[in-house]
């Protein structure tokens, strides 16, 4: 991970703040190049959120084909019974427990909503 690879951290599970801060930026961030890589971090709540609304899903798949890699904290998707259709989805699943704590100890860019 490098200085110019950034990460989303996406805990709130609100439709708006979604759609208008999460996926609005991470898309014309990617579009834009403004950052070499953008990653979202699926955690909490927000996996049954991408797993249930068909809207959030069709803004994830448009912020997948702008080049957005998206990633699922794989405890929070046991625990809510959504890892499979997060998969369908093509997010990827694993524990973010320790690739989370790395990005906030090196200081890498970070946002959390």
């Amino acid at each position: 991970m490098s200085r110019n690879d950034l990460h989303i951290l996406w805990t709130n599970d609100n439709p708006i703040t979604s759609e208008l801060m999460v996926l609005m930026y991470a898309q014309a961030a990617a579009t834009h190049h403004w950052w070499d890589s953008v990653t979202v971090i699926i955690w909490g709540a927000t996996a049954k959120l991408v797993a249930d609304n068909s809207d959030i899903q069709a803004r994830v798949a448009s912020a997948q084909q702008a080049g957005v890699a998206f990633s699922a904290c794989q405890a929070c998707a046991n625990a809510l019974g959504t890892a499979d259709a997060l998969r369908s989805q093509g997010i990827e699943v694993k524990l973010w427990g320790s690739p989370l704590t790395e990005i906030i100890k090196q200081n890498a860019p970070l946002i959390t909503v």
